[in-house]
């Protein structure tokens, strides 16, 4: 009779601490929702065992839990909410969790009136002077140069007539009505030129740009105000058709090599 006494009283026990892992752990389910829609992507964590999940795409999660832990819902432009697993939360296995928006306020921002004086000699001596503009129009200035010179290959004959273009239809019927003819009034070569001044023009510009100024002021160690200057003086190494090219590599190369040589130079004209 003892014997049985104690199988009972073991086969209690082990019910016992069976119910009680059970409800020590057991999987809880539940959404997450705001005031628009269900909300993805939140972070779940039990702050008792530190593992944590993610709600999908439709608001829902579960997570392992146990009663008295305590559970942290987080989501971007939402305020964190803490919730503690009771007994009634055991028994349902369910918890729906409303998040609040949060409200983000701006520091204040107070705007003050400018101390220039309303003339305009006194208020240009205020104004910063833009080192980087001044050396482009310096460099870019074309005033001396004289468009009216005849260079070599520049020649025309005026004895060779330009072609004819016929855009009038009825040109083919002769006498039944006037034929209209425009000439070309561009050269090839004319449009090539202007094309190849234009990217003159604004190739400092695309390299500052694509590299962008950390490249020349650091990597170079090329002031601000002499970026122009500089590659004007790298343009006879043939930095322009390099890039035309797309061979960036071998351009930068050039670069780099003679950034050291330019930066001595300048050294020794301040000396």
């Amino acid at each position: 009779m003892c014997v049985i006494k104690n199988l009972i009283s073991i086969f209690l026990l082990i019910s016992a601490i069976s119910t009680k892992a059970q409800q020590d752990n057991f999987w809880l389910y539940g959404k997450l929702k705001d005031s628009i829609s269900v909300v993805k992507n939140a972070n779940i964590i039990n702050l008792k065992t530190n593992k944590g999940t993610f709600s999908n795409d439709f608001g829902d999660y579960k997570i392992i839990v146990s009663v008295g832990d305590t559970l942290q819902f987080t989501s971007v432009q939402h305020k964190t909410v803490y919730r503690i697993v009771n007994d009634f939360v055991y028994r349902s296995e369910i918890l729906d969790v409303f998040l609040t928006s949060s409200t983000y306020e701006l520091d204040e921002v107070v705007l003050k009136t400018n101390d220039l004086d309303g003339f305009l000699s006194l208020d240009l001596k205020k104004t910063p002077e833009d080192k980087r503009a001044e050396a482009l129009k310096k460099t870019m200035n074309f005033s001396n140069v004289n468009m009216k010179a005849i260079y070599n290959g520049d020649y025309i004959d005026q004895r060779v007539r330009p072609p004819m273009n016929n855009v009038d239809p009825t040109a083919m019927f002769a006498g039944a009505g006037g034929g209209v003819s425009i000439p070309v009034k561009f050269s090839e070569r004319l449009w090539a030129l202007r094309r190849n001044l234009d990217f003159k023009t604004n190739f400092p510009k695309k390299l500052l740009s694509e590299f962008g100024e950390p490249f020349f002021e650091n990597d170079l160690g090329i002031p601000p105000e002499k970026y122009y200057n500089f590659l004007e003086y790298c343009n006879p190494l043939g930095i322009e058709d390099l890039y035309r090219q797309n061979r960036k590599m071998e351009m930068i190369g050039i670069l780099k090599r003679e950034s050291v040589t330019y930066l001595e130079i300048i050294k020794n004209n301040k000396e």
